[in-house]
Order: structure tokens, then sequence, then C-alpha cells
């Protein structure tokens, strides 16, 4: 099942069970997939990978829409949102953990050839496709500057 027809089905079950956090989070995610398949480009179609993309980036703006709303002192809508970003992350594949993007950072740098903090932009381009939805980019970005420097 594609993502697409896996978020469409959850919607039915969110809305049987009545839990209207879970239900306004899918109708975001379903109302995002569908101007992913209208936009110019993309023929009517939302690739999985495409729809990760989508869901990276929604996440995020969760993520930081409580930010910024923790900074305000409005806690009641920063909980609705990281409510929400939990919902969405059930759909992402798992984050990797420290030790896991360390892991494959070597290895990525190892296969560009990097040996200096010059190189960091060689590494952030592979790493950034490789690791899309498994780690952010401010994470990437850290643990290649830390491991370029040694």
């Amino acid at each position: 099942m594609d993502l697409y027809s896996k978020i469409d089905s959850d919607i039915k079950a969110a809305m049987l069970a009545k839990d209207k956090v879970r239900l306004t989070a899918l109708r975001g995610i379903k109302k995002e997939f569908i101007e992913g398949k209208t936009a110019p480009g993309a023929n009517g179609e939302l690739t999985d990978e495409a729809a990760m993309k989508i869901l990276v980036k929604m996440a995020k703006q969760r993520r930081e829409s409580a930010r910024i709303y923790q900074e305000q002192n409005r806690p009641e809508l920063a909980e609705t949102e990281l409510t929400e970003c939990a919902v969405i992350e059930e759909y992402l594949p798992k984050a990797l953990s420290d030790e896991e993007l360390t892991a494959e950072l070597t290895k990525i740098i190892a296969q560009v050839g990097a040996a200096s903090p010059a190189d960091m932009g060689k590494v952030m381009g592979v790493a950034t496709k490789a690791l899309a939805g498994r780690a952010d980019g401010r994470a990437i970005s850290a643990k290649v500057r830390e491991l370029l420097a040694k």
C-alpha cells in the first residue's frame, strides 16, 4: 500500500475513533499530498519519495511552530503542534541514532574522498540525499563538520 492510500485509510480510522487531533494532522497531510499531485510537473502522481519529502517538511514546520509558541508563552498551541508532529513522524522512517548517523556519514566521507572541512559541500550533497527523512539537515551538517575537523 502506498503512503497516500495509507493516509486515506488512517483518516477513516481516525474519524471512527473520533480522534480530532489525529484527524486534523492526517487531513493536513492529505491536503499537502493532493497539492503535490497537482503541482506542475507532477503528472498527477505522487511517488513515495516525494511524499516523504512533504512529510519531512511538515514535521519540521510543526517543530518550528511549537518552538515559536513556547517562546511566546503559548504552551497550549505548542502542545497541539507537537502532537500533530508526532502523528506526521509515524509515517517517516525511524530516525538515525547518533552512532548510526556517525557510521553513515563516515561511509559517505570515505566514498566522496573528503579530507578537510573544505570538502564539506561535497559530503553534504550526498549525505542529504542519502539520509533524507532519517536525519535532520542541521544534525547532518553538525556531524559532518565534526568528522571533517578531525
